[in-house]
């Protein structure tokens, strides 16, 4: 689900370890569709896993100069699925995450910190700003890059290009968005924990 971003400030330590002369901008909303975060929530009575596939978003991010990050990542809030259908619905309702009103989960990027990089991969601990069904809060998470030059091809088509790929697991309380604050916790937690593996793709010209 960070415009300034997240995923984009990753960018940046991986690349410091690579050759080029410019900027690169990756875009995340993969043709392919694999692109995904897995939520979960572990209440005493029950588990709840799902998936949510509409990211979207770009990172543009200077090799020559990591503090310089810029993109956004978006994640449809309508993706999110898990498997019983009637608490699909339940999940996009009013009441829980209210797609129709809050279409779009974001994340911006504020500050990177502890940005290390060992040639091709990166770590960083990234804050910034989460916004979930229209409420704004600031976290940090630690981010993982991996930067793939010219294997865009190798992943399926006819285009040459470079990839990005960025991982991250974090958790936040539901009830820190509105979504039914102090309710139903025997079924399901407050604590959502939020795993993402998205690749990003900058086609040569």
């Amino acid at each position: 689900m960070k415009t300034r971003h997240l995923l984009c400030t990753l960018t940046l330590s991986a690349f410091v370890g690579a050759a080029h002369a410019e900027p690169l901008t990756f875009d995340f909303k993969y043709p392919k569709g694999v692109n995904n975060i897995v939520f979960q929530m572990d209440a005493p009575l029950e588990s709840i896993n799902g998936t949510a596939s509409g990211i979207s978003g770009s990172v543009t991010a200077d090799p020559a100069n990591p503090a310089d990050v810029k993109g956004k990542i978006v994640v449809e809030t309508v993706s999110m699925m898990v498997p019983n259908s009637l608490m699909k619905d339940h999940m996009h309702g009013e009441k829980w995450l209210n797609v129709e009103k809050h279409p779009e989960i974001t994340f911006e990027v504020t500050k990177v910190e502890n940005a290390k990089h060992d040639g091709t991969k990166g770590t960083a601990d990234v804050t910034g700003n989460f916004t979930l069904k229209g409420i704004t809060k600031e976290i940090t998470v630690p981010v993982k890059a991996t930067y793939l030059p010219g294997r865009l091809k190798d992943r399926g088509g006819d285009v040459e290009g470079d990839l990005l790929v960025l991982r991250t697991e974090f958790k936040i309380n539901r009830s820190d968005f509105d979504i039914q604050e102090g309710e139903h916790l025997d079924k399901v937690s407050d604590e959502i924990t939020l795993t993402l593996s998205i690749a990003g793709a900058a086609p040569k010209s």
